[in-house]
């Protein structure tokens, strides 16, 4: 029995023996645009990131009173991260390890001007603007809930907990710099819920390195994240780095056992449905082997559209399909 315990150890140690790379986020070290920046950290496919990120508001926000004038900045961002053989027309291959909230509050916050059914910089009224309100949320981590305490009446109810990262992408193409604000082709402020423990996120690489950004924790959040906030935390991070060599993506993507998911951002939410479903019938047909037509004709009948949040600069929406209905992979 000993022996049979010594040998199975043997044989996990290779498993076991990842190099993690530990990095600490401040408020002194983040950044607040995806763009090419100087690494704070370089790791090799294979490599497990261990590290922290703050919340929307550079955790500024401790009780009631404190108003969003108190924030350094929106969705402070940890990274950038450079991963060693990643260069352009390759993809960044990002597995979600680990997501614990750090700490024991979240935020929610209605900033006037921002959100899905007032008045905004997009679609402006008439009307005066709704008022700043500022939300503090209690996370139970024994019970893995988050309890929402209306501000105007005594009633409470307790939400499940569910961590993802609201901000994630790599540095942009073409040189750009992009606010921590914006969702678009590499990613950024996706606030979508499919970027979670148990998922693989895919980003084109734009820039040599990938460089990586994480950001905007998330502990729940409603479909379309209306009123402009989710449940704001800082988290504890640990993520697995990749590169698929030659294997060039336009959007990104997720997968996990079950599904493959693709990501589309832009406005009306009418376009980001496209992008996502155009990208979906593209994978589909490079890695599965069905025609476009046969692909856009399964979509048609098993397709899901996950809306996301219709807040941001672009909209964003993840289109997926179960693997169940696919046939097998296509062997590389």
């Amino acid at each position: 029995m000993i022996f049979r315990l010594f040998a199975l150890i043997l044989l996990a140690g290779p498993a076991l023996a990842q190099n993690v790379v530990r990095y600490t986020t401040t408020n002194d070290n983040v950044k607040y645009v995806f763009a090419t920046a100087e690494p704070v950290a370089r790791l090799k496919p294979g490599d497990i990131l261990d590290t922290n990120t703050l919340d929307c508001f550079g955790n500024g926000l401790k009780k009631p009173g404190d108003t969003l004038s108190m924030a350094k900045g929106d969705n402070p961002l940890a990274g950038p991260f450079y991963v060693e053989g990643a260069a352009p027309g390759d993809t960044l291959t990002v597995k979600i390890l680990d997501l614990q909230v750090d700490g024991d509050m979240g935020i929610g916050a209605f900033s006037p001007g921002f959100g899905a059914i007032n008045g905004s910089h997009y679609t402006p009224v008439l009307e005066p603007p709704l008022k700043e309100r500022v939300w503090f949320y209690h996370i139970n981590h024994a019970a893995n809930t988050a309890t929402f305490k209306a501000l105007d009446s005594d009633f409470s109810v307790k939400i499940p907990v569910h961590p993802f990262f609201g901000c994630i992408g790599v540095a942009p193409a073409e040189g750009e710099a992009r606010s921590s604000l914006v969702p678009a082709e590499f990613g950024g402020n996706m606030d979508s819920p499919e970027a979670s423990v148990g998922n693989t996120v895919y980003f084109p690489v734009n820039v040599k390195g990938g460089l990586l950004y994480l950001g905007d924790g998330h502990a729940a959040m409603g479909d379309g994240e209306i009123a402009g906030s989710a449940v704001e935390v800082p988290l504890k991070v640990r993520v697995q780095l990749g590169v698929i060599k030659g294997r060039k993506i336009s959007w990104p993507q997720f997968e996990n056992e079950d599904a493959i998911m693709t990501v589309g951002a832009y406005r009306p939410l009418e376009d980001a449905v496209r992008i996502g479903y155009t990208e979906l019938v593209a994978w589909i047909h490079r890695d599965y082997g069905l025609s476009d037509l046969d692909a856009y004709e399964l979509l048609s009948k098993v397709g899901r559209i996950h809306m996301n949040e219709m807040v941001d600069p672009n909209y964003v929406v993840v289109t997926s399909v179960e693997k169940k209905y696919l046939p097998p992979k296509k062997k590389p």
